[in-house]
C-alpha cells in the first residue's frame, strides 16, 4: 500500500503537523505500507472558479499550478487527510484542494485522522462526506485518533506521550486499527481496480 499522510491546513502556526507526523512514523514501521508525507503548504493553489465540475467537464483547462497537486494524488493507493477543525468544519484551503479533484481519489480508501474542539468531530464528518463525493472510499473506522488538546499529547516530532501510550484504549490502539482498517480496503480495493482495468482491456 502506497499511503498518503495529507497535512490539510497550511495556516501560520500550526499544530496539525505535529499530528501528521506522529501518524506518518507509525505508518512507515508496517509492513507491507510505504507511506509519504504531503504538505498543502507544497502546493499552493488559487481558489476554485472553473465554471464547470471537474469531473464533468471534457475541456477542462486545468490552471498550471494546480497539476502537481492532482499527480501527486495519482501516485497513492490510500490516503489519510489530517485535519484540525476551523468553524465546525474542515479548513478552507483543503475543502478548495478537493474541489479540483477528479477520478483521482476513484475507489481509493481514504481516512481521517483530526485534533480541535470536540476533537475535530464536525471536521471529521464533513471531510468523510466530501471524500465520498469525490468518489473516494471513506473507512468507517472511528477511534481514538480525533483528539482535543492533541499538542500536549504528540510533540513536535510526531512521538506521542508515555502517558497517552500507556492508555490501552487511547491514540496508538486507535491509529493501530485505522491503519489496519486502511490496509485492508487498499489491499481489497486494489484488486477490484486492477480487475477492472484488465476486463476493460480485454
Amino acid at each position: 500500500m502506497k499511503l498518503a499522510v495529507i497535512i490539510g491546513t497550511t495556516r501560520e502556526g500550526r499544530k496539525t503537523p505535529q499530528q501528521a507526523k506522529w501518524v506518518f512514523n507509525t505508518a512507515k514501521q508496517l509492513q507491507g505500507v510505504e507511506a509519504e508525507l504531503v504538505d498543502l503548504k507544497d502546493y499552493p493553489m488559487p481558489f476554485f472558479t472553473e465554471p464547470v465540475s471537474p469531473r464533468y467537464n471534457p475541456e477542462r483547462k486545468i490552471d498550471p499550478a494546480v497539476i502537481p497537486w492532482l499527480k501527486k494524488l495519482e501516485e497513492f493507493d490510500a490516503y489519510i487527510f489530517v485535519t484540525p477543525e476551523y468553524n465546525h468544519s474542515v479548513p478552507g484551503v483543503l475543502k478548495n484542494a478537493l474541489d479540483y479533484v477528479t477520478w483521482e481519489l476513484l475507489h481509493k480508501p481514504a481516512a481521517v485522522v483530526s485534533h480541535g474542539t470536540q476533537a475535530g468531530a464536525r471536521a471529521m464528518t464533513d471531510l468523510k462526506e466530501i471524500l465520498s463525493e469525490s468518489r473516494a472510499v471513506p473507512i468507517p473506522t472511528v477511534s481514538s485518533t480525533a483528539m482535543s488538546g492533541m499538542s500536549e499529547i504528540i510533540d513536535e516530532n510526531g512521538n506521542l506521550s508515555e502517558a497517552a501510550k500507556a492508555n490501552p484504549y487511547g491514540p496508538k490502539a486507535g491509529l493501530d486499527a485505522l491503519l489496519a482498517d486502511l490496509k485492508w480496503y487498499s489491499d481489497a480495493l486494489s484488486t477490484a481496480r486492477a480487475n477492472d482495468q484488465q476486463a476493460s482491456s480485454d
